[in-house]
């Protein structure tokens, strides 16, 4: 092989290993949160901020926020405990948490970080992420808030 295509070969490699497209790893998204922020939380963080600037949302990404505020919980349907976060990036994001299907985060508080794994959904505020739980069907990849150690899924 030349030294070009070896070149672009092991470039493709680190790539994917930067961005979590590791198609070694599972995507069940059980990994320890070092695991979780070694393989890509910078990149999850660009791409918010892109799909914020496209209006684009639909996909799972991992990060992790300061909480900002509390809200009230939407009880419209299935409960959802509601907060909004502030990335490192600057970006605000109001997380959505469904606590007919997971446990709610107890004693969250202004100041907290929260580290996530869950489906970003463009809105004209910052984003949403929402599917913060696992799956019942077991048809989608499950996912997750963290918070002082403890994940709530």
């Amino acid at each position: 092989m030349s030294r070009i295509k070896l070149s672009l070969v092991l470039f493709l490699i680190v790539l994917l290993n930067i961005t979590g497209c590791n198609p070694s790893k599972s995507k069940d998204s059980q990994g320890s949160r070092a695991d979780i922020f070694r393989s890509g939380s910078v990149s999850d963080d660009e791409r918010i901020r892109q799909a914020y600037q496209n209006q684009q949302g639909g996909f799972f990404v991992r990060s992790s926020g300061v909480v900002e505020k509390l809200l009230k919980d939407d009880t419209d349907g299935a409960r959802h405990q509601r907060f909004i976060i502030r990335l490192d990036s600057g970006q605000t994001l109001l997380m959505v948490h469904n606590v007919d299907v997971a446990p709610r985060i107890g004693n969250l508080t202004i100041g907290d970080r929260v580290y996530f794994y869950g489906m970003y959904e463009w809105n004209d505020k910052g984003g949403i992420i929402h599917w913060t739980h696992h799956d019942p069907q077991g048809q989608k990849p499950g996912g997750w808030i963290e918070h002082k150690g403890k994940r709530y899924r």
